[in-house]
């Protein structure tokens, strides 16, 4: 599943690409990724017309603020890829293949395509003068940023007192932090020299600092880097990121960690993959 990395990858390369994209014409290819209310029939009658402004991310949504004409709202289009949606930009006209939900024109003849193997992503139309919380109700689940202000060390601390929640599990929830996954959790927490198992309340204030700054770092890392080799994401142009070379842990089972030459190793938490180094964290 794209994570924070390959979300804000996309939200860049649909600003770059969506400057001045009016859309003239829209096809739902496959009802159930439109998730908001009225279904393809009102999302297609609300964003035709429509100039796309800025991309904005949430944790692992997208939303974009439409405008009808210049001092009048079209409210917003809203987007979560899921485990293997990804957006294709296409200046020529190609067959669609089986796996296209939806395809967005604009005057021009330049294709948005969103492609989804699993059909798990979804969009969303919001009226305008409507919070976007309301239609999209995962937003009000979401944690706080990890570049906010209020993803503190003091905010961990809080928020994880007296839980015997392995720390793994914890910053999976997106209620915890927005937009971490299963990659960077185990990166950041090797980072950290913290194991995935660990009760995430016996952490002390050190190991707590030392997970934020690790997961901030690791992030900053991967958006530069343009995401992760290790998943189905495609960013706008049909290539993947560079991150994945650079990993300590994740998908290394049965290698030699980098830092001290033991071997990696791997278990179920919570359901999830976790792979770790049984000498550098502790």
């Amino acid at each position: 599943m794209p994570e924070l990395p390959e979300v804000e990858t996309v939200r860049r390369g649909l600003t770059d690409r969506l400057k001045d994209f009016k859309i003239s014409h829209l096809e739902v290819c496959r009802e159930r990724a439109i998730a908001s209310p009225g279904g393809s029939e009102l999302f297609i009658k609300n964003l035709l017309g429509v100039q796309v402004g800025d991309w904005e991310r949430r944790g692992k949504y997208l939303k974009a603020l439409l405008h009808r004409t210049e001092h009048v709202e079209g409210g917003y289009w809203g987007v979560h890829l899921r485990m293997t949606g990804q957006f294709q930009w296409h200046e020529v006209d190609t067959p669609p293949c089986s796996h296209t939900r939806v395809r967005i024109w604009n005057d021009k003849g330049h294709e948005l395509r969103f492609v989804d193997t699993r059909s798990f992503g979804q969009m969303w139309w919001v009226p305008p003068g409507i919070p976007a919380e309301q239609i999209i109700t995962g937003l009000q689940k979401l944690g706080p940023e990890p570049f906010s202000k209020d993803f503190t060390t003091q905010y961990l601390k809080q928020r994880l007192q007296g839980s015997q929640r392995a720390i793994k599990s914890a910053i999976l929830d997106q209620s915890v932090v927005a937009g971490t996954g299963n990659i960077y959790a185990d990166e950041s927490l090797f980072a950290a020299g913290i194991r995935p198992q660990t009760p995430s309340g016996e952490l002390n204030d050190l190991q707590l600092d030392a997970l934020r700054t690790n997961l901030i770092k690791i992030l900053e890392i991967s958006i530069g880097a343009g995401g992760t080799t290790f998943s189905d994401f495609r960013d706008l142009e049909g290539l993947n990121g560079n991150y994945g070379g650079q990993a300590w842990v994740y998908q290394r089972t049965g290698l030699k960690c980098r830092q001290c030459g033991e071997t990696i190793v791997k278990d179920k938490i919570s359901g999830r993959s976790s792979h770790w180094c049984p000498i550098c964290q502790k």
